[in-house]
């Protein structure tokens, strides 16, 4: 990320006032579900041919890897690995329709969940190290992880929600374009860190249909410290949220409150608010607007290393998940369970 880029987010942060009052989480709906004559944009881009074409971009870009910001420049396809530890083959660590997210996902049937193994952010407190950081999982084949999407969609989930994917993109879309084939017409969700590379996320403008990041940190000291150096998470995080938004828009729910389209944030509140939710909800309001959809998440507890730092070895209180929510409504934004 320019330093550009860089100063224009800090700025953006420190002139924001939390005085403007929004109208938060508005939720455009459509008239009738998916199967009523919805489709997902991926279609779209299958019949055009394009959708082919991205799958070589991606593909290609294994060979000098840059899905992340990291950056790490390795060639993958012939086994080298940088942070994140993948390889060219995907490794899945668990799949099947999850109760446990925002209830526009969840829906009746539950959302159709793929856990990516492996990571490039690396957070110290990761509440799911085993597979995040160890590894945990089995390597498949495309083909298969196309199965996958298939099996979850034939059991009525609602969408399928891919769990930290940026790090498999290639196969992740390869496997899209081998389920349209076979009947994949549900919404692809991409449930990320926040920290994306910029070049990725565009390339799958018109691939994904709901956006689901993370905003972990609005100061990049703290993001350093716990997220193996990633001190300018802020700034690629606000980029990549915003290419998302200017892709997919405000989130689009049928008429029974079930996600179709659109962005959805989840920003985890951190002891002593070390996360920056103040500064946080009110740039979604001021940089994304009043209908920008945004989930308080008051659950963190100390995981993996977090018992090294005094500042995150304990939970968060209700009163400081309360000040969390507080600062979200005198920025406009009310919070989506």
């Amino acid at each position: 990320m320019e330093d550009s880029t860089r100063r224009s987010f800090g700025v953006q942060l420190a002139a924001l006032s939390a005085a403007q009052m929004l109208p938060g989480c508005a939720q455009t709906r459509l008239p009738s579900r998916p199967r009523a004559g919805w489709e997902p944009a991926y279609l779209l881009l299958y019949r055009s041919g394009e959708l082919e074409r991205r799958v070589a971009a991606f593909s290609a870009m294994y060979r000098s890897c840059r899905l992340c910001p990291r950056r790490c420049g390795v060639d993958r396809k012939t086994g080298e690995r940088g942070i994140c530890r993948g390889t060219a083959r995907v490794r899945i660590a668990a799949s099947h329709p999850h109760f446990g997210e925002e209830r526009t996902l969840v829906g009746r049937y539950g959302s159709g969940t793929i856990f990516f193994s492996r990571c490039s952010l690396l957070c110290e407190f990761c509440q799911n190290w085993e597979i995040n950081h160890r590894g945990d999982g089995l390597d498949t084949r495309d083909e298969d992880l196309a199965g996958t999407m298939i099996d979850l969609q034939s059991r009525g989930c609602h969408n399928i929600n891919l769990v930290t994917p940026s790090h498999y993109a290639p196969n992740i879309v390869a496997a899209v374009a081998a389920a349209i084939p076979r009947g994949l017409r549900i919404p692809l969700v991409w449930n990320c860190g926040g920290y994306e590379s910029l070049e990725a996320v565009k390339l799958l403008d018109g691939i994904v249909d709901i956006y689901l990041p993370d905003f972990k940190y609005s100061d990049g000291r703290t993001a350093a410290k716990f997220s193996r150096g990633a001190v300018d998470y802020p700034e690629v995080a606000a980029a990549a949220i915003e290419e998302m938004h200017r892709q997919v828009g405000d989130l689009v729910t049928d008429e029974d409150g079930i996600a179709l389209r659109g962005l959805l944030i989840r920003h985890l509140v951190l002891p002593d608010n070390l996360a920056g939710t103040d500064r946080f909800v009110r740039w979604v309001a001021t940089s994304l607007g009043q209908n920008t959809c945004v989930n308080i998440m008051g659950q963190y507890r100390p995981e993996h290393r977090a018992h090294k730092y005094p500042e995150i070895s304990r939970r968060t209180t209700k009163k400081e998940h309360a000040q969390a929510t507080a600062w979200a409504r005198d920025a406009g934004i009310r919070v989506l369970n």
